[in-house]
């Protein structure tokens, strides 16, 4: 059974850092891609990043791009999201998702489609005051 586990949403002010994890299991760690999205209040959830297998392809969206870095780290099952510079807009839930079994990289046009992906975890809220 594949499972996701996200943590490290907080509280922080502007300008600030965190780290967001999702942890993965269930599945063979290197054929995924794995990707984060986040849900404010009243709005819709949005792709943030992914990372992908075999190669560690990144993708990030345009409003993160500079001030969020995904990385991998394949001997935990574990992807991270570091955040810096934090925004008062970056404040949602963040959800990490997962697509397994892929044979090549998750394509460019793909990443930030929310139906690309089979599984999702539980959301871990961030919200970065002013």
């Amino acid at each position: 059974e594949v499972q996701l586990q996200a943590s490290g949403g907080g509280l922080v002010q502007a300008g600030g850092s965190l780290r967001l994890s999702c942890a993965a299991s269930g599945f063979t760690f290197d054929t995924y891609a794995i990707g984060w999205f986040r849900q404010a209040p009243g709005k819709e959830r949005e792709a943030v990043s992914c990372v992908s297998s075999p190669d560690g392809s990144t993708y990030y969206a345009d409003s993160v791009k500079g001030r969020f870095t995904i990385f991998s780290d394949n001997s935990r099952n574990t992807v991270f999201l570091q955040m810096n510079s934090l925004k008062t807009e970056d404040t949602a839930v963040y959800f990490c998702a997962a697509v397994t079994g892929l044979r090549a990289g998750i394509p460019s046009n793909v990443w930030y489609r929310i139906h690309a992906y089979d599984y999702w975890g539980q959301g871990t809220l961030v919200t970065v005051s002013s």
